[in-house]
């Protein structure tokens, strides 16, 4: 599949690259209260917004790392790219990518090296039905199952459809209406063609501009969010036309091995009727007829008949 899920423009990053809409985000999300923008320390990965919330030297409440993703599709995979978007960050904040050394963090030292507490989060809007909190982990996984894996991760999903979370959308301003906007294009385009998708999501950001919904955002970045949405609708056909050709290729494989099945069990069937008969035939001394069967298909098929070993519709359905 050309194209890439995880590109830099996704909207939902670009309004996270806001350091007071990420702020307000990762206080309803942890149930916090920073006020000062500046606590909030970004990290962009190709794969989504990480934030680490700085606490003043003097005091010391928490330090997390925060992973948080939108998905249009509810993938199962997210606790392994979590752990690898997790390593990156890890690594980038203990050494100096530049002079290719460690920085003040002997990982190989005496002294215990503190890292941010990690949490891992995404934000679901697609069309697929789904629960409004489920957690994936990485254990599930595992080829080998265990009740106590040495290594875990657990990710957290918010369903932020209409109607779900409420508690979260209604504390976070900004993220209902972005919502409101992606409602939106999904309503002008609803009736249209693909070629269409650049004047529906045109016209989803003047209303939103004139309905005062993320106005100031989409009157700055309009060109980049309408090149947004329309990779991201572009991508989730492209998925989709693969899902359905995946879905019918598993069904016809499902056919072939159903036929073969079928001819399987009709072969072997006829052969455990043929042998029953040859036996009632042994048993009648009717050796003739046992010579005359094994030669002739159609008077095999009239004895078969006559000793109630197969029926007339079963013999035609087999010619």
């Amino acid at each position: 599949m050309s194209g890439n899920r995880e590109y830099k423009s996704d909207v939902f990053s670009m309004l996270m690259q806001d350091k007071e809409r990420a702020l307000q985000l990762y206080n309803v999300m942890n149930d916090s209260n920073y006020q000062n923008p500046e606590d909030v320390e970004m990290t962009t990965l190709d794969g989504g917004i990480s934030l680490s919330v700085r606490n003043d030297a003097s005091f010391v409440v928490d330090a997390r790392l925060s992973i948080y993703e939108h998905q249009s599709t509810v993938c199962p995979n997210m606790p392994i790219r979590s752990l690898i978007y997790f390593s990156v960050i890890l690594s980038d904040m203990l050494s100096d990518k530049k002079n290719k050394k460690m920085i003040g963090r002997n990982i190989y030292g005496k002294r215990l090296v503190k890292i941010p507490t990690p949490n891992f989060i995404v934000f679901y809007n697609g069309e697929e039905e789904q629960p409004e909190v489920q957690e994936l982990k990485l254990s599930d996984a595992f080829e080998k199952p265990t009740d106590n894996p040495n290594l875990e991760l657990k990710c957290k999903v918010y369903n932020i459809n209409t109607g779900k979370n409420r508690k979260i959308m209604e504390a976070c301003g900004w993220l209902n209406e972005y919502m409101m906007f992606v409602n939106k294009v999904k309503e002008y385009h609803a009736d249209s063609s693909f070629e269409e998708l650049g004047n529906d999501i045109e016209r989803a950001i003047d209303y939103c501009i004139d309905n005062d919904i993320l106005k100031d955002f989409l009157r700055t970045h309009r060109s980049e969010v309408t090149k947004s949405m329309q990779l991201n609708y572009e991508f989730d056909r492209q998925l989709e036309l693969e899902r359905a050709d995946a879905r019918e290729e598993g069904r016809e494989e499902g056919r072939k091995e159903g036929r073969k099945e079928g001819r399987e069990e009709g072969r072997e069937e006829g052969r455990e009727k043929i042998n029953r008969l040859n036996q009632l035939l042994v048993a009648e001394g009717r050796f003739e007829d046992l010579k005359k069967s094994l030669e002739d298909n159609e008077y095999q098929d009239k004895l078969l008949r006559e000793n109630g070993l197969v029926s007339d519709v079963v013999l035609k359905k087999s010619e």
